[in-house]
Order: C-alpha cells, then sequence, then structure tokens
C-alpha cells in the first residue's frame, strides 16, 4: 500500500494507492488496442514481421527479444518516397517529438529498405571464418526429394539470393549439406540448409554472450529507450573466402555457396556478438544494451536520448550497418527486452509468460505438469521460494508414467501459484556501490533467499533464488543447509555481489559456523568460496515488508528437531493456574567439540 500526503487548506490530505490494482490496470492498458486510429498509431504487436530480400528464421518467432509496449506513431521520412517509415512513441512533448522526427529524417541512410540499401560490414572489421576439425572428414549429404511445390519454392529463394549477391555457384565442394523446405506461417516456404554435418566438426566458438539478467537490470530505470534490430543482421557479415564453399547446398539447380553469413551455423551468433562488442566498444553498458542483433538505447532525459542516438548511428554509418526499419521503436518509456518487461519504475515479468500461467487448464498428463514447471522456470526470478510452490508437481511426475495422479494438494498448490503471479512483484534495480541484504530461508525440500534493497526504509525485492534439495543435502544439519542457502545465492546471484557489499539478515549463528569449519570439508570449502565477496551477518529486524512476507522463517518446523517432544510450550511457573512442569523425565543432549 502506498501513502501519499500533501498540504490542503482544512489540514493535511491523503490519498492511497493499491500496488495489485495498479498493476492490473498498467497490464491491461498495454493489452488495449480498440482506441488506436488505422494509419496514425499501432501497437507494435500489430507491426507486421520484417520483410526483405531474405527470409530471417527468426521472423515468426512467437516472443521477439526486444518489443515496446506502448502506442508507436508511424512518421514518414520522406515525401517522396512514403512508403519510408518508422516509428517513434507518442508520450513525447511536441517539442521533443519534432527533434526526433527531424533526427530519424536526417540519418535515413542507417536503414536498410531493400538489399540495394544493405551494403555489409568491410571483411576487414570481420568476417565469418569456419575452423573445421581434422578429426573429421567431409560430409556430402545425399540429396533429398521433395515435391513440385517445394522445388518451384526452392527456385524462386535461390533465382533471388543470387541476385543479390548472398549466394554463387559452387564447384567440387569437399561439404555438402541439404537445403530444407520449412512451412512459414503464411502459407509460404523458407529455404534452410541442414549444416548438422559440417557444425559437428567445427569447435564451439566460447566468445561469451551477455548475461541477460545484467542486461535487464542495467536498462531497467530510464525514461527513454529506443529499440533496434539490424536489418537480416547475420546476412551483413561477409564468410571469409577459403570457408565459403564449405556452406555449399544442394538445389534442383545445382550448387551453391554462400557469400555472407547464412543463419544455422554454429558460431554465427557468437561471431555476431564479436562484431557488435567491436564497434560498440565504451558505450556498451553506458548508453546502450546489445544481445546479439538487439539493440537499445537508453537515457534518463529526451536530450540525452537524441544525443545518444546521434553517438549510435554515427557507428552504424561507420560500419556500414543498417537497421530493419519494421523492428525498430525510437523513444518509448516502456517494453519488452530479452522477455522483460522494463521500464523506469522497475522490473516487472512478461505479461504473457505470466498469462501463459494464469490461462492454463489442470495438468492431466506428464507432459502437461512438465510444461507447468517450464513455465514456472522462465520466472524464476520473480517467484518467492519457486522450488517450494512446485513440490507437488514434482511429486506427481515421480514413477515416469504418462498419466499422473492430481491430488488435492496438487490441486491447491496450482491455484496458489496462479493467485501469486496474477499480483506478480515489481523487481528494483540496484543502484552502484549501494548495500544489498540477503535473506534465507531453509524448507524441508528447498533453500530459498531473496536479494533486496532498502531505500528509506522500503524493502524492494531485486532477485528470488530457489533450489531443491539433492538426496544428500536433505541429510545436512539444519545450519548447513542454511549455509548452502548462502552459498547457492552466492553462484546465483554472482554479479551483485561482486559488485555489492551483501548484508546476511539472519537470527542464527552461520557466521560462526563458517569461520569455524573445521568440523566439516565442505564447509571450509564454502567458507573459502564465499571469503571472496563482502559479506556481513546482522540480526534480522523487526518489521518485515510483503517482499520477504516468505522469509519470516528461516528454518521450519520440521528442519529444527525440538530438544524433548515433551516440552511444547514455557509456563511460568509464577503465574496464576500454571502448573509446573514435570522435568523428571526429560532427556537433554550435550553437544561439544573436542
Amino acid at each position: 500500500m502506498l501513502l501519499m500526503k500533501f498540504p490542503t487548506p482544512n489540514g493535511t490530505g491523503a490519498i492511497r494507492g493499491n500496488q495489485f490494482s495498479a498493476r492490473t490496470c498498467y497490464a491491461t492498458a498495454l493489452k488495449a488496442t480498440s482506441f488506436i486510429l488505422p494509419n496514425e498509431t499501432m501497437t507494435v504487436q500489430g507491426l507486421p514481421n520484417g520483410t526483405g530480400p531474405v527470409d530471417d528464421p527468426r521472423d515468426e518467432s512467437p516472443t521477439p527479444h526486444t518489443q515496446p509496449a506502448e502506442e508507436l506513431e508511424t512518421i514518414t521520412l520522406s515525401n517522396e518516397q512514403p512508403d519510408r517509415q518508422v516509428r517513434i512513441g507518442t508520450r513525447l512533448t511536441a517539442n521533443h517529438r519534432t527533434q526526433f522526427i527531424d533526427f530519424l529524417r536526417h540519418h535515413s541512410e542507417v536503414f536498410a529498405w531493400s538489399y540495394e540499401d544493405m551494403p555489409g560490414i568491410a571483411p576487414d572489421v570481420i568476417s565469418h571464418k569456419l575452423t573445421i576439425s581434422s578429426a573429421y572428414k567431409p560430409v556430402r549429404q545425399k540429396r533429398r526429394s521433395y515435391d513440385t511445390e517445394r522445388y518451384e519454392a526452392m527456385r524462386t529463394e535461390v533465382e533471388k539470393l543470387q541476385t543479390i549477391g548472398f549466394i554463387r555457384e559452387a564447384t567440387y565442394p569437399v561439404w555438402l549439406a541439404n537445403s530444407v523446405m520449412v512451412r512459414k506461417s503464411t502459407g509460404g516456404w523458407r529455404m534452410c540448409q541442414d549444416y548438422t554435418d559440417l557444425n559437428k566438426a567445427c569447435p564451439k566458438d566460447s566468445f561469451p554472450l551477455p548475461r541477460i539478467d545484467q542486461l535487464v537490470d542495467a536498462t531497467a530505470g530510464h525514461e527513454l529507450l529506443s529499440f533496434m534490430d539490424a536489418y537480416s543482421g547475420y546476412n551483413q557479415i561477409f564468410m571469409h573466402p577459403p570457408d565459403s564453399e564449405h556452406t555449399a547446398f544442394i538445389t534442383d539447380k545445382g550448387l551453391y555457396c554462400y557469400n555472407v553469413m547464412p543463419f544455422g551455423l554454429k558460431n554465427a551468433g557468437a561471431t555476431y556478438q564479436r562484431l557488435v562488442n567491436k564497434i560498440f566498444a565504451g558505450y556498451i553498458g553506458n548508453i546502450m544494451e546489445v544481445y546479439v542483433d538487439d539493440m537499445l538505447v537508453k537515457s534518463r532525459t529526451a536530450e540525452d536520448h537524441l544525443q545518444n542516438l546521434s553517438v549510435m548511428f554515427g557507428i552504424l554509418k561507420e560500419y556500414r550497418m543498417r537497421l530493419n526499419p519494421k523492428k525498430c521503436a525510437f523513444s518509448v518509456s516502456s517494453g519488452k527486452f530479452l522477455g522483460f518487461m522494463i521500464s523506469q519504475r522497475g522490473i516487472e515479468a512478461n505479461p504473457e509468460k505470466i498469462k501463459a500461467i494464469i490461462d492454463m487448464e489442470r495438468p492431466k498428463t506428464t507432459k502437461d505438469i512438465q510444461s507447468l514447471t517450464g513455465r514456472v522456470a522462465a520466472l524464476t526470478r520473480f517467484i518467492s521460494k519457486a522450488t517450494d510452490k512446485c513440490v507437488p508437481f514434482f511429486k506427481a511426475l515421480k514413477g515416469g508414467k504418462r498419466d499422473i495422479t492430481w491430488t488435492a494438494e496438487c490441486d491447491n498448490a496450482f491455484q496458489a501459484l496462479k493467485n501469486y503471479m496474477s499480483k506478480a512483484p515489481l523487481l528494483s534495480k540496484p543502484l552502484p556501490g549501494e548495500i544489498l541484504y540477503l535473506y534465507l530461508s531453509v524448507s524441508e525440500t528447498a533453500v530459498s533467499s531473496v536479494l533486496i534493497r532498502k531505500p528509506e526504509k522500503a524493502e524492494l525485492p531485486i532477485f528470488y533464488v530457489s533450489k531443491a534439495l539433492q538426496i544428500a543435502e536433505l541429510r545436512y544439519p539444519p545450519l548447513e543447509q542454511l549455509a548452502l542457502a548462502l552459498v547457492v545465492s552466492a553462484r546465483r546471484l554472482r554479479p551483485y555481489f561482486q559488485a555489492h557489499g551483501i548484508k546476511v539478515l539472519t537470527n542464527q549463528p552461520l557466521r560462526q559456523v563458517l569461520q569455524k569449519p573445521e568440523i566439516s570439508g565442505r564447509l571450509i570449502k564454502w567458507a573459502i568460496e564465499l571469503g571472496e565477496f563482502d559479506i556481513q551477518f546482522v540480526p534480522r529486524p523487526a518489521e518485515k515488508g510483503q517482499a520477504v512476507a516468505d522469509f519470516i522463517s528461516e528454518l521450519t518446523p520440521a528442519t529444527v528437531q525440538p530438544t524433548s517432544e515433551a516440552i511444547t510450550e514455557t509456563i511460568l511457573p509464577d503465574q496464576p493456574g500454571a502448573e509446573r512442569l514435570d522435568t523428571s523425565t526429560l532427556v537433554w543432549g550435550l553437544h561439544v567439540d573436542g
């Protein structure tokens, strides 16, 4: 519950707000489309897939990596060519709107409207190389047969690719792949290549992709965002000439190979990430974030946003990279980025993923439960004690049978999960150098934690962590299980532990256990592992916020064995009517070191 107070002629006025109602209205507003005027504004969900000379297999992905969540206004960049349009947010002031329109019209050459507008990245900047292991012999796949419709679609695609220079005829290739025709959602055909054998012979390029949770954290909290996607991004990178013929494929018209990096090669994503890291070095993490060919520019103010876009567009021009205008949205306040809803308010779960759980019918088969747990796994960052909430489902999966026994416990857990997801928490973004706080909890089946920040005495969640206890871990003493919860949290939240001081809020002697770990070899290992972080142990405060409601108890009653079953409550003998406790039958255990 939020409260805002303000002065009035008759004293102090107050307005109370409800977060659940506000979030419900916000989610409903994102889905509303009936008020959009034709040909003026439209939601990004109504945008057609990017079109161009080459089919991008990712165009039909049900969950795009970047997607604005508000209405977009269509802007024509050239009166002579009215079909050349881009889209901007509708919440800009009149002055800022004019500035952004003028800016985009001035830099219209960074967009590709057809293959003629896509010169490609210079080979001296980067090209895709195939490091084929000598341990593998070249494979020439046997030609597959197709019906007349597929052959006709294949011929059309080959002619198009050859005309734009993406492919050329191949002679005497040592590696040869089949062409595979895949049905599009529109009813047409897409031509792909089966590079299974070639990919097996190529060692994996271990160039690291960015961590999605770090990108999301770095993006949230900004006033303006611009979402951009490269125009057929992979095809903007040329193949290394000696490796080009290794991409050869079979058609009914002959053998062809790629001049540009095609989709389907094992290390294509790593090559593209290496390119964007190189050309945007110094700006990633500052004014922009990049995940392969999905780019985002972020700013605190409209003035900064225009300047940041200018810097990025200058780099795009320098390296001849082109954007797909149908997949770009400029100057919006919120949107979906890598599966999360981000805005100036914070980080929210993707409404589509939440809806998939809420609208799900009661599972009837093993496959249904696996689908449910998979959907939950995609949202574990937002779910307090996710493993505990799913324990009944895991029990139903035991036995490996197709049909399951759906118990009352499963049904109660299913409804409780839906209720929780209907009011999933808004996650906060930590500030640089800020002290963060960690709550731990141990249950019969799992260890859990929540990382929070405390601005102005509020408790705002950042990340929920949960892990099922393995068979051996179930036998750990309760305090060691609590130490395990800390270790699991440190591993899962390593970037936060490295960048911030962490205060573990606990009323258990966890610090003493880790500082004197002579009794257990694993405690020694854990103490060494945690030693690199700035971790302090402080008592839990009395007040608890909604974010940590599930973490009031560190150790559940089932994990703490009572000293004697005869002791159920404490009764002071001097209280009226109190009976003196008979201690003659009590058995006490004394544990000492040495």
